[in-house]
């Protein structure tokens, strides 16, 4: 080689190792797009996680039974207080509050598909929420009348009679099922008419407890009311 051509290429690799000739390098750079967060696929696993305690922080059962134990301490100390002759009751919501249905919300991966649901419905295999059986049987005991109002249909009653027997809960006061309502009916107002059935009947409706904010608000209101989590679905 040529002294010329020797100095030529020590003159390249100079340049070269000062960033002054480019490199053919690959491009590695990642371009990625707006998007809602968090990623629904991320965020099932975690609700999975959730319910079945899979991780360190948060624990679906733990935070039922700390809810449930808050209905039954104020429940002793307003049977405590009672007076003679009044009627207290409490108001229950069915399903992710007295009957669990991970089975079926599973199944169709948290998605609502109505003949599954029907289908899951006369099966009658929905299990007992423990806490809620026992906030249940602790009315029981202290002669507290129970009223479930659930917005499952008037066609079920009969399969959601049988799987509340069996699942351990029994002589309740009433049982409400959602039949043909007027068109915007919402959730609230169907179960606030509910509710207003039962006070009009002389109760005092000293709990109200259900998953749902729908479950709980509009009037009358209960003396206390108890939300369960459920960050599985929501009912507006």
């Amino acid at each position: 080689m040529k002294l010329s051509q020797r100095l030529l290429s020590l003159s390249s690799l100079l340049l070269l190792s000062l960033g002054l000739i480019a490199q053919s390098v690959p491009d590695h750079r990642l371009v990625v797009a707006q998007e809602p967060t968090p990623n629904l696929g991320q965020l099932k696993t975690r609700l999975i996680a959730y319910h079945d305690c899979l991780r360190p922080r948060g624990c679906y059962v733990p935070d039922l039974n700390r809810q449930s134990n808050v209905a039954i301490a104020y429940l002793e100390r307003r049977v405590a207080k009672a007076k003679p002759g009044e009627k207290l009751a409490l108001v229950l919501d069915i399903d992710e509050t007295a009957l669990s249905n991970w089975e079926e919300e599973r199944q169709d991966d948290f998605g609502f598909i109505p003949n599954d649901w029907n289908t899951w419905v006369e099966k009658k295999q929905a299990t007992p929420i423990a806490g809620t059986l026992r906030l249940y049987n602790e009315a029981l005991k202290h002669k507290v009348a129970v009223f479930f109002i659930t917005g499952r249909s008037t066609a079920q009653e009969s399969a959601t009679v049988e799987n509340l027997k069996t699942a351990g809960y029994r002589d309740w006061a009433g049982l409400s099922m959602r039949g043909p309502h007027p068109s915007g009916q919402s959730t609230s107002e169907y179960k606030s008419g509910e509710r207003s059935k039962i006070v009009a009947a002389g109760y005092h409706i000293i709990l109200n407890v259900g998953d749902q904010i729908s479950d709980l608000s509009g009037s009358p209101q209960a003396e206390l009311s108890v939300k369960l989590p459920n960050p599985f679905y929501y009912i507006p």
